[in-house]
């Protein structure tokens, strides 16, 4: 008869887990037996063999074998242990900096080790930098595993052998405790051609002797591609619930195409392009609606988002409702308060403004204004929802750049939205386009819109790749180019997260730039700088009498000036590609041929020539973002690595993007036949994540 199910043995009940071990495992998210069995290898080691000390190759990781021959400490730039050993065929250095007096003395002269490491070069030859270490008994033979050697995640206090032991007594009680509740249906599974549930988790654990090591990152893993899966349909069955909640949901009714629509369209000193003419199309058709609209705008770089946004602004402000553009940036806020009050003013309408730096009388204006009703467009930052602001009647949310946003934030305005028993609509926009594999898993529940056209007059933007060393020949460019009448920028980028080192890099360089080009106007844009400084400064850009700008990646996004022709990027190594598509969208924009200079500090690494090669092949943002997913994962590319909400635990977006249709298909399946597994699987895979989806 089998016991108690997994996910309810507690994990003090496995042999050395006390109190405090529990804590350490709870730091990795894991309560219960069947928690261990779901935390997955990283990647596996080969200690199935033990290799001849002659035959070792610099770079290989290799498990030896052998007598300690000599132990001291050295004093070079840093003290560090040094232990001799040799096997007879030769001989190989182990060097630890963080060493112990017991440790030293368990390493001493005679004493027998296995050890396992990675070969270098060092001052002693091949050495081994703190390597894994066991120390053998007198006449004792240690058995060699027959096995792959799964490496876990792990967390501070936890070592791998350690980690190893726990998980090994959780696979035993797989069998007392008749496996994992497999909740997927044997026929899907069958269909699908996925091994059973028991099985798959076995096999990660403990992978054929047979296996390459590398079979899991190449994808090659049947027990991996069944978890992958699960993962896969349990998030895509929590955004389809959420939607289809939301579609039982009210709504505020929005006519579409009211005359100040009409009135707008006529003030335009510009025609919409036909993908702009379809797009707000959909979204019209969306706002007249009785349930919550939930649409993604994509749209590349100067495609014309702002525009689709004004007209939807605009039917809900026609209806009697309120509207919140919400951006992730002040510079990029107050650029959509400068291009809606141009529109708006003429038309009788009322605009907002509101960041974590207005206060005091201003603040309290604004938010009685937004209280009454009397503001009918609200812009900011994420300062649109903090707990004193109250809207009248919100019927419109729009989020600008919303992978710059974490999730909890979106969600905390669309919660202080809610209406009574009205919703608001959501409008979520991007100039980062979304690959389309991530879009079928993170935005399942969003409908999905794409401006494919660019505005007539854009030229594409050339692009090249320099090296540092050729520094001064960029500047004589950009002095060739503001003879010529034309703007540039040179944005700087620090590998530092500190906004303080970003601003004072950029003032350096300012000031050199200065010095090197005596006759042109530089100017200067960073972080720090207060919001009147900024416009100040973008003002003057704006109108010429700046032709230099030096900019920290503040201006990544949103900043339009059409005779800036010339971007320099310093260190673009150091960015993403969809960042670097951003900032490089700032030229271009009016009829005169741009260019990028990307000037990396060498030498560049390969994953870096890699990444720098994709921004000069191809000026398509749906292309770039496709690569950006492969080289950086669904984390970085989505914004949410911040809260670690979105990250996947088994499931890798761009290696398991050939599962992704499948997982549509069958999460539709389960929603219409299977209902009852979809809490378990959400359960299992989600927990108490469930919430980010609701954004």
């Amino acid at each position: 008869m089998p016991g108690p199910a997994l996910d309810q043995i507690s994990l003090t009940r496995l042999k050395g887990v006390g109190p405090s071990l529990a804590q350490k495992l709870s730091v990795l998210g894991i309560h219960s037996v069947q928690d261990l069995l779901f935390h997955l290898p990283l990647r596996y080691e080969d200690r199935t063999r033990i290799v001849p000390m002659r035959s070792v190759r610099l770079g290989e990781t290799v498990q030896l074998e052998g007598e300690v021959v000599e132990s001291r400490v050295t004093f070079g730039r840093r003290r560090s242990l040094q232990c001799t050993v040799t096997d007879q065929s030769a001989f190989i250095c182990l060097r630890f900096f963080h060493f112990s007096a017991s440790q030293k003395n368990a390493l001493a002269p005679g004493t027998r080790i296995r050890c396992y490491g990675e070969v270098r070069r060092g001052r002693a030859g091949f050495e081994l930098y703190h390597p894994e270490y066991k120390v053998l008994k007198d006449g004792e033979v240690e058995a060699l595993t027959d096995a792959l050697t799964p490496i876990y995640p792990t967390t501070e206090g936890l070592q791998q052998g350690r980690l190893r032991s726990i998980i090994s007594q959780a696979l035993e009680l797989l069998d007392t405790a008749g496996g994992v509740q497999d909740f997927l249906p044997t026929a899907l599974s069958r269909q699908l051609g996925l091994s059973g549930l028991t099985e798959a988790i076995r096999l990660i654990h403990r992978p054929p002797l047979d296996a390459p090591l590398d079979w899991s990152a190449a994808g090659m893993n049947p027990g991996q591609k069944r978890l992958a899966f699960e993962e896969l349909l349990a998030h895509r069955l929590c955004m389809r619930r959420f939607r289809n909640d939301s579609n039982q949901q009210q709504a505020p009714q929005l006519a579409a195409e009211p005359p100040l629509l009409r009135q707008f369209l006529q003030q335009l000193p510009f025609s919409l392009t036909a993908a702009q003419r379809r797009v707000s199309g959909e979204i019209a058709s969306d706002l007249a609606a009785s349930h919550p609209m939930l649409r993604l705008l994509q749209g590349d770089v100067g495609s014309g988002k702002t525009v689709i946004a004004a007209l939807s602004a605009l039917q809900a402000i026609a209806a009697g409702y309120q509207v919140a553009l919400m951006a992730p940036t002040e510079i990029l806020a107050e650029q959509h308060l400068n291009n809606f009050q141009h529109w708006f003013a003429p038309l009788g309408l009322r605009v907002g403004w509101l960041s974590g730096k207005i206060k005091g009388t201003t603040r309290k204006t604004q938010l009685a204004s937004l209280a009454s009703g009397e503001c009918q467009l609200l812009i900011g930052t994420h300062a649109l929802f903090q707990d004193d602001v109250s809207y009248a009647k919100l019927g419109l949310i729009i989020i600008d750049e919303q992978h710059r946003f974490g999730v909890h934030q979106r969600l905390a305005l669309r919660d202080k939205a809610a209406l009574g028993r009205l919703n608001p609509h959501q409008l979520v926009m991007t100039a980062t386009p979304i690959p389309r594999t991530l879009a079928m898993s993170a935005y399942a529940d969003l409908d999905n819109s794409i401006i494919d056209e660019l505005p007539p007059g854009r030229t594409p933007v050339n692009t090249a790749i320099i090296s540092s060393e050729r520094r001064s020949q960029v500047i004589d460019s950009i002095e060739q180019a503001c003879a010529a009448n034309s703007q540039a920028y040179w944005v700087c980028t620090l590998i530092e997260e500190s906004e303080v080192l970003q601003c004072q890099a950029a003032e350096v360089t300012a000031e050199q730039l200065t010095s090197a080009l005596p006759r042109v106007r530089v100017g200067l844009i960073h972080g720090r700088m207060k919001p009147a400084e900024k416009q100040s400064v973008m003002d003057q850009f704006k109108r010429g009498e700046i032709q230099l700008l030096v900019a920290t990646t503040v201006i990544e996004v949103g900043v339009d000036v059409p005779n800036a022709s010339l971007m320099v990027i310093e260190n673009p190594e150091r960015l993403g590609l969809a960042q670097l598509h951003q900032l490089r969208g700032r030229v271009g924009r009016g009829a005169k041929q741009s260019h990028c200079l990307l000037l990396y500090q060498s030498p560049l690494s390969e994953a870096g020539k890699q990444r720098l090669s994709v921004m000069r092949e191809s000026n398509d943002g749906f292309y770039i973002a496709e690569k950006d997913l492969e080289l950086r994962g669904p984390g970085q590319v989505l914004g949410t690595q911040q809260t670690g909400l979105m990250t996947f635990r088994i499931a890798d977006i761009a290696r398991d993007a050939g599962l992704l249709d499948e997982v549509k298909d069958a999460s539709e399946l389960v929603l219409r036949q299977h209902a009852e597994i979809i809490d378990p699987l959400i359960d299992r895979w989600l927990g108490a994540r469930t919430s980010y989806v609701n954004v």
